[in-house]
């Protein structure tokens, strides 16, 4: 562990299993008379359990814990209302491996889960300075403290005999572990969120009562929308608002305030925030701007009011947004024109104006919402957390998202999968960019870029993506009204043959398939349409049809094995019944439950009254509109289909890794030699192929006597690329021919065998600075850039996900074996991915690897030449743990 990474975050803030949250930091020397105060304020039970007697409460009590190395000693404090309520730490013992650990709660404090939150932040610190195991010596009726031991998700061993026991468990994070702490963190960030969804209680801070103003708008918003609880307008004057008694302060109220909402100009936020949290609010929403979106200073108070926040265990929405609405208690605190329509989709969006324009374009499609929340600079409360809560919420059967940044993209995904199994998750991104301009060194990081990175993680956790707000919207008007599809296979039947043409170019860029109809249902169908019209597909049953039409032709359709999804197509021609048509296609939608019927009407006059009012069977104006919405649900379908995957246990020699990596890093980040790299492969079990290292050319000559003809020659300067670099000499077949070629390289090179045969693909590892660690899969060689086609997950790889890589794409069709070539042995290559996928997840500070070419055999892989470069990782700027 470096010196930059052992103070990498000063502070980590926790959420308790009551909803309140805590932060941690390490001690420092100025916490000396604090921590004896608290000490000294512990039951006598509470202190002869933890120092097993009485010690002498003085300074030599505390010096062991303040300014921790975190290569010896570790400590964590807790504090709350400007009082240490809690401190952890550890020691390490003469086995270098492990450390003594020991925790103290307070007496009011325990109970809420606060040693458990220890625990988990002092593992992941001791991991990272070596640790491998943790020790505690603990007397044999400190139930509380067992029960932490007991319930944290390690393996925990315990031996004794007497008034002690000895718990010994290893704190590197398992499967069992990681889902411990996430159903922990689902209990404790729901609890904490209730106050902000279903409040009692609700006071609208700056509610003035002059008509326009935000606070007054606001708080009207609440009153009109008839909120459940009861509503309190707060202001300097206590002036009455829209009738209802005013008040100077919350304090004034006399009695609990579940949820506050700030409406005042950002140099009041702060105070404002100080009283609220003071008379007991323990939600707060600051709609008030002037915080970080403005620049230093609004970020130095956006910092000093989070800290407000979390002194008071509290939540924040916010700040710089526009509100929050929830259905379930009919409240709507925001300043938007209009109320909110009741529903089933739980929407977030972290700009307040697009949410409202995307809500009203949801509203004249049919759909409602449970809840509305605009994050705003999202401080505190994040679409993660809010994914948290509509997991459990019964009302929510849909979320709809717009994100345009990510700040722990790693939980996003845990939750969303988990959450994706359930509900759909929809997600519009904002500030889409290319990769960018920086100069990338390696064939990977020049394929890879923030939205690759995008992609990857919506793919991954079953999120489906839209480009536009149209699509948006008309994804989730599918997803809310019909099945999600079983397949690809579409049926299109139209009453103009030219739309039907139309929507088969759609569907086809959409990735849906086309397939004819049976010979039973084209016999059945002979029986109902004209003889001029098509029984392929499209089913074209011509200008003249009519409601009648669709009513004898959508059921025969619908019955066909054949068909996944039904898209029913329409242009009105004179004397056309469209009232008849929309009845027809929406008697023929409710009859099935497993496949969804989309309509497409081409109308002046837009969907007939028939499918408005019936809201079942959603409606396009356009039939690229419902291609695309079907492709998306058609996307969720196969996600969902699929296993979830699990994460492979291998073996790896890490610890030799991470000495490869130390030591490079202490002669200076960039890119390792040939020696290095082959260490750190080798130490992962990524296969190189076998090579020598040569001073001269004469050393080059006896390497290849010893590795046997042909071989190839390359230069061995660190991080070059060879081939653009001239630095590859092929197919060496004498003594001369090597002595000739090494004299060319002009330097130290590397011999290696001349394999033949094989695709060549790439494989590789980049660093993101936001979402971590990506691995990629492609087509690989010389033309790795041009061919393009990398595809990209983030790691850590599950089985699935390595297994969809190598059979996915251009790359699955080099590995099947591309035109008469022979297959490639794809075991191999998932192998490789996995451990690809584990090097760059547990080894930060290898920013890109690339691997290219890999060459794929039928019996196996070999990575032919390899690029590592390595830097120090930045420091986490991040301090919510959950």
């Amino acid at each position: 562990m470096s010196a930059t990474a052992t103070n990498a975050v000063a502070a980590t803030d926790v959420i308790l299993r009551d909803g309140s949250t805590l932060r941690l930091r390490p001690p420092a020397v100025e916490d000396a008379e604090a921590l004896l105060e608290f000490f000294s304020d512990l039951s006598e039970h509470s202190r002869y359990l933890r120092f097993h007697g009485f010690p002498v409460l003085g300074p030599k009590l505390v010096e062991a814990v303040l300014d921790p190395d975190w290569q010896e000693r570790g400590a964590l404090l807790g504090s709350h209302d400007g009082r240490i309520v809690a401190l952890a730490n550890w020691v390490r013992l003469r086995d270098p491996r492990v450390a003594e650990v020991a925790f103290t709660v307070g007496d009011d404090y325990q109970g809420r889960g606060i040693g458990t939150r220890l625990l988990e932040q002092l593992a992941a610190r001791a991991a990272e300075a070596g640790i491998e195991e943790f020790v505690a010596e603990v007397m044999y009726d400190n139930r509380n403290m067992l029960d932490v031991f007991r319930n944290a998700g390690f393996a925990v061993t315990r031996v004794g005999e007497g008034g002690e026991f000895e718990i010994r468990f290893g704190i590197a994070p398992s499967t069992d572990y990681r889902e411990h702490v996430a159903a922990r963190d689902h209990v404790a960030v729901r609890a904490s969120l209730e106050p902000f969804f279903q409040p009692r209680s609700v006071a609208i801070v700056g509610a003035s009562k002059r008509r326009g103003s935000i606070g007054g708008e606001l708080f009207r918003n609440v009153l009109a929308g008839d909120f459940a609880g009861s509503a309190y307008p707060v202001n300097r004057n206590g002036d009455s608002v829209a009738g209802v008694r005013g008040y100077g302060a919350i304090s004034e109220i006399g009695g609990p305030v579940d949820l506050a909402v700030i409406c005042l100009p950002g140099e009041l936020v702060l105070p404002a925030a100080e009283e609220a949290l003071g008379a007991g609010v323990r939600a707060l929403i600051v709609i008030s701007a002037g915080f970080a979106e403005t620049g230093t200073e609004g970020a130095e108070r956006q910092e000093q009011l989070l800290a407000l926040v979390r002194d008071h265990g509290a939540r924040l929405i916010g700040p710089n947004c526009l509100g929050i609405a929830s259905s379930p208690v009919r409240l709507n605190a925001t300043f938007a024109p209009r109320s909110f329509p009741a529903g089933k989709i739980g929407f977030s969006s972290q700009s307040g104006a697009l949410g409202l324009a995307l809500l009203e374009r949801a509203q004249a499609t049919g759909l409602g919402v449970t809840s509305f929340v605009s994050i705003g600079n999202k401080a505190d409360v994040s679409s993660n957390d809010l994914l948290e809560w509509w997991e459990d919420d019964e009302e929510t059967e849909m979320v709809v998202l717009y994100l345009e940044s990510f700040g722990n993209p790693r939980a996003f995904s845990r939750i969303a999968r988990r959450l994706a199994r359930r509900k759909p998750i929809l997600a519009l991104k904002g500030g889409t960019t290319g990769a960018g301009s920086r100069a990338a060194g390696s064939h990977t990081a020049a394929l890879a870029g923030s939205e690759v990175a995008v992609d990857a993680l919506f793919h991954q956790a079953g999120v489906i993506r839209a480009r536009t707000l149209e699509e948006l919207i008309d994804v989730a008007a599918l997803l809310s009204a019909q099945p999600v599809p079983r397949g690809r296979r579409v049926a299109l039947v139209t009453n103009a043959g030219g739309l039907g043409i139309l929507a088969a170019d759609a569907c086809e860029a959409a990735g849906l398939e086309l397939p004819p109809p049976s010979d039973a249902t084209r016999a059945a169908l002979a029986e109902v349409m004209p003889a001029e019209g098509s029984s392929a597909n499209p089913i074209d049953m011509l200008g003249g049809a009519t409601g009648q039409s669709f009513a004898d032709v959508l059921p025969l359709v619908l019955a066909d094995p054949a068909f996944d999804a039904v898209i029913a197509l329409f242009v009105p021609t004179v004397g056309s019944d469209e009232e008849g048509v929309g009845a027809a296609i929406s008697a023929a939608a409710a009859t099935t439950t497993e496949k969804p019927v989309l309509c497409c009407f081409v109308s002046a006059k837009g969907a007939p009254t028939a499918l408005r009012s019936a809201a079942s069977v959603p409606y396009f104006a356009y039939p690229e509109a419902a291609a695309r919405a079907l492709g998306r649900a058609a996307e969720r379908g196969e996600w969902l289909r699929r296993p979830a995957g699990t994460l492979p246990e291998l073996e790896l020699r890490r610890d030799e890794a991470q000495t490869v990596v130390q030591e490079a890093l202490a002669a200076g980040a960039g890119w390792l030699d040939a020696r290095q790299t082959r260490r750190l492969l080798e130490a992962y079990g990524i296969p190189p192929v076998p090579e020598r290292l040569a001073a001269t050319p004469e050393a080059a000559v006896a390497a290849a006597g010893e590795l046997g003809y042909p071989v190839v020659l390359k230069t061995a300067a660190p991080g070059a690329h060879k081939t653009e670099e001239g630095g590859v000499i092929l197919d060496l077949g004498t003594e001369e021919d090597v002595r000739a070629a090494a004299e060319r390289l002009h330097g130290p090179c590397l011999v290696q065998p001349f394999v033949r045969g094989g695709a060549e693909l790439l494989a590789g590892a980049v660093q993101d600075p936001v979402f971590g660690p990506l691995v990629a899969f492609g087509p690989g060689g010389v033309l790795a850039e041009l061919i393009g086609e990398a595809q990209f997950r983030l790691a850590p790889l599950t089985d699935l996900d390595a297994d969809q890589l190598v059979h996915t794409a251009k790359a699955g069709r080099l590995v099947a074996g591309f035109r008469g070539a022979p297959a490639a042995d794809e075991a191999a290559l998932v192998d490789l991915l996995l451990r690809l996928s584990l090097l760059a997840d547990q080894l930060p500070e290898v920013v890109e690897l690339d691997l290219n070419p890999v060459l794929a055999l039928p019996d196996g892989c070999l990575a032919v030449d390899a690029r590592v470069r390595v830097a120090e990782h930045p420091p986490s700027r991040r301090t919510k743990s959950w």
